[in-house]
């Protein structure tokens, strides 16, 4: 079969693999449809050493399953399905608490002989804990939105569940990527009332003001804190979703907080250094982490269906399996958003 592969930084080919194949009795094997190339995808692009024997790329992707194994119970031939991003059993004591991405017994698409969502088909282990089915009749329209939430739309809303978006809050995001963007649809969601996006590229400023963006502060550093405290008289941003990982994202997310509010961080992190003084001097608490994607498919997913969100609308190019190092290119250069790869 066909598949990304990633051998080095900027070095990305499609070429063929070894057929995915049931190994477990909890598998399931899915025939890939649609698949995303996400922004975290674009740290090892950046950085990875060179390799022989390559790494297996993608973590987003919805398709049929053509085979299950033997121990599976909910889960049959046929179903159309959607996966997040990191697959878990559902049964530990961390999927029971609703944090499937601690999953004791789950892990990550693309490493330990698990293979990658950008390819022809995957085995995804914990077939039962993982897989969503979706309804027979959904809309072909709706599948950009279904394929957000297997990561994007839910690390947007992990971002805003940390930073304590409620109604009539003000919220501030840093970063204008893909997960920035679905953290307003996030914020707009749970009722915020003045949302606030940190970001320079004018594409994705006109989409976020489509999502609900109302202010948009495009300057950096000590410049961007004090717009935004000019924005909300003086006082910072009840709720600061941070989408970015860079140090300079994390200051600038700590210093647009309200004393006394919150920090949802979920860019992943360049670094471990954590500047914690300047939350514990204004009694800013800081949360968030890798997302329970699962947990908030069961969430959002009516939401898609009956259209009251549209996250698919962060997919700004379309591509075959054989464009994807193209797309990959295209995102790492911020000429697309968000690249939908249809397999």
């Amino acid at each position: 079969m066909r598949a990304t592969v990633m051998y080095g930084a900027g070095d990305v080919r499609v070429e063929d693999v070894p057929d995915a194949h049931l190994i477990e009795a909890t598998d399931a094997l899915v025939r890939v449809t649609r698949a995303g190339i996400c922004g975290s995808d674009l740290w090892p692009y950046r950085s990875m050493e060179p390799t022989d024997s390559g790494r297996r790329m993608g973590h987003e992707f919805i398709g049929v399953v053509e085979a299950v194994g033997d121990d599976v119970q909910t889960i049959e031939a046929g179903d159309h399905v959607v996966s997040p991003f990191k697959w878990s059993d559902g049964t530990c004591v961390f999927c029971r608490e609703g944090l499937q991405s601690e999953c004791l017994h789950g892990g990550r698409y693309g490493f330990d002989d698990v293979d990658g969502g950008q390819g022809e088909a995957v085995r995804v282990p914990q077939a039962d804990g993982t897989l969503v089915v979706l309804p027979v009749d959904v809309d072909e329209r709706l599948m950009p939105s279904l394929l957000a939430l297997t990561d994007v739309m839910g690390t947007g809303h992990h971002a805003a569940r940390a930073a304590k978006v409620a109604p009539g809050k003000t919220v501030a995001i840093v970063g204008d990527g893909a997960v920035g963007l679905c953290g307003v649809i996030a914020s707009r969601r749970l009722g915020a009332e003045q949302i606030i996006l940190l970001g320079r590229n004018p594409d994705r400023i006109a989409v976020a003001k489509e999502f609900g963006a109302k202010e948009i502060v495009s300057a950096r550093g000590d410049e961007a804190i004090e717009r935004v405290r000019e924005l909300t008289d003086g006082l910072g941003a009840h709720s600061v979703l941070e989408c970015v990982g860079l140090e300079e994202a994390v200051l600038t997310a700590l210093g647009i907080a309200r004393r006394g509010g919150a920090v949802g961080r979920v860019g992943v992190p360049e670094d471990e250094t954590f500047p914690g003084g300047v939350a514990f001097w204004k009694n800013v608490s800081v949360g968030g982490g890798t997302s329970p994607a699962r947990a908030y498919i069961d969430e959002l997913l009516p939401d898609v269906l009956e259209g009251r969100i549209e996250p698919g609308r962060i997919f700004d190019r379309v591509t075959g399996l054989e464009g994807a190092p193209e797309g990959y290119r295209a995102m790492n250069d911020r000429e697309a958003i968000k690249v939908f790869i249809e397999v």
